[in-house]
């Protein structure tokens, strides 16, 4: 008979051999990791991800029975997304071709001016720019939505790469992909823009802010007029690139920045750097985003660095997984009504909203009755307890993808255009009431 304790722990799970007092995580979870390899399409395994790969074969299901469904419907427009991710044969023999469009912008740009337009026409469709942009609730007003503008412009996770010592032989590594990127979208004197492109890349890495200064709630926190971080960008003209993303003014009347010395940085790169550097930057910027949605030699080159190098996957994710992974980051909720409908029923969610009812009218009235609390703070945990808004395996309200354009026969064009929906759907928040109803997590991973 196996030996589970109260708690629900099965004592023939720990490992006998290290003791709790030593490493708890080691004695508790031992065997299970001596016992279980980590997939070659993974840098790292664990419970959770055991529970989201069983959730992905579910939805891998869903996704490809949407391929049949009726024209017109939001199921067929799933299978459709997912249709031409799959389509690998008619993505080899297109090439390159799909980034000419994209390609033909950058090399229209003949001054400052355009390359901040053309950088903002290209951020709103999914390619990195500058700056990132997200919505969130104001920390000194979380009754209103702002934009946050965080720092940008390098292929490298952080600063430090570009920096650091130890990480030479990455840098060096980077350089190298990086050429092998450009010659195969058929750009010439490839090695030579690699350089230039690594080159700006570590300045702009020199006005970053490292990785501990970014984690400061109160450092990250600058509330600011657009036109005073406009001020801040000596010579350039952020309204040109604001234009050129096609936000409205009154959008980014007032921002947070997260890392305001960064806009002084990028700044002075801009004024004082030749516009050939931009250029190869911007065509780097837009191979690399592209990369996983073009033939095979850019998907294996660019998972040879991003996946083997930095974060040591043995092995890219077989073609299904990904594309239901682009299925779920475009059109997740699209996806998770279908999976509610067929794993979750409205039963089960009921007796799990009664459970957590109860479990918060239990925690009412424990607060009630603790003696160290005094009145002040007894009546600031149950205002907070009673601002709890439980969120219980799927939205109460389904997002509308009735706006986003789908063409079975064109994945880079969906990939755009899934961009542009995310887009706008951020942008309709500002001056909007605060969404405690909004799910930032797909139905199959609640």
């Amino acid at each position: 008979m196996t030996d589970v304790l109260a708690s629900g722990i099965d004592r023939a799970e720990l490992d006998p051999a290290v003791r709790p007092q030593d490493d708890l995580y080691r004695h508790v979870n031992g065997q299970w990791i001596a016992r279980t390899p980590i997939p070659e399409d993974k840098a790292r395994y664990g419970s959770f991800l055991v529970l989201a790969e069983e959730a992905e074969k579910a939805v891998r299901e869903i996704i490809e029975q949407a391929q049949n469904a009726q024209e017109g419907t939001l199921e067929k427009k799933v299978g459709d997304l997912y249709a031409s991710f799959m389509d690998a044969e008619r993505i080899e023999a297109l090439g390159a071709a799909p980034l000419a469009p994209l390609l033909a912008e950058v090399d229209a740009v003949t001054d400052a001016d355009a390359l901040l337009a053309t950088v903002g026409r290209l951020e709103r469709r999914g390619v990195p720019g500058f700056v990132q942009l997200f919505v969130d609730n104001d920390p000194g007003d979380p009754e209103r939505y702002l934009v946050f503008v965080e720092q940008g412009g390098l292929g490298l996770p952080d600063e430090a790469y570009y920096r650091e010592e130890k990480h030479a032989e990455t840098l060096a590594a980077y350089r190298a992909h990086v050429e092998r990127m450009l010659a195969l979208a058929g750009l010439d004197d490839a090695a030579a823009r690699a350089e230039r492109v690594v080159a700006l890349e570590t300045a702009i890495a020199a006005h970053h802010w490292d990785t501990v200064r970014c984690r400061d709630a109160q450092a990250t926190y600058n509330l600011t007029t657009f036109d005073d971080w406009a001020a801040r960008a000596a010579g350039v003209d952020l309204a040109t690139w604001r234009d050129g993303y096609g936000i409205p003014a009154e959008t980014l009347a007032e921002v947070v920045l997260r890392q305001p010395d960064v806009t002084d940085g990028i700044a002075a790169e801009l004024t004082g750097r030749d516009l050939d550097e931009w250029r190869d930057w911007l065509r780097y910027a837009i191979v690399r985003s592209m990369a996983p949605y073009l033939p095979s030699a850019f998907v294996d080159e660019s998972f040879a660095f991003f996946g083997r190098t930095l974060t040591g996957a043995p092995e890219l994710r077989a073609r299904w997984k990904r594309g239901v992974a682009l299925v779920e980051r475009a059109m997740g909720e699209a996806v998770g009504a279908t999976y509610v409908e067929r794993h979750f029923k409205p039963t089960a969610k009921a007796a799990m909203d009664d459970l957590v009812a109860n479990l918060v009218e239990a925690y009412r009235q424990s607060i009630e009755t603790l003696e160290w609390m005094t009145p002040a703070t007894r009546e600031r945990a149950l205002d907070k307890l009673q601002k709890f808004t439980p969120k219980i395996g799927y939205p109460d309200r389904w997002r509308d993808y009735s706006s986003l354009e789908i063409d079975a026969s064109d994945l880079l064009a969906n990939v755009q255009a899934a961009g542009e929906f995310e887009f706008q759907r951020e942008l309709k928040k500002i001056g909007s009431p605060i969404d405690r109803d909004e799910w930032f997590i797909k139905p199959p991973l609640s």
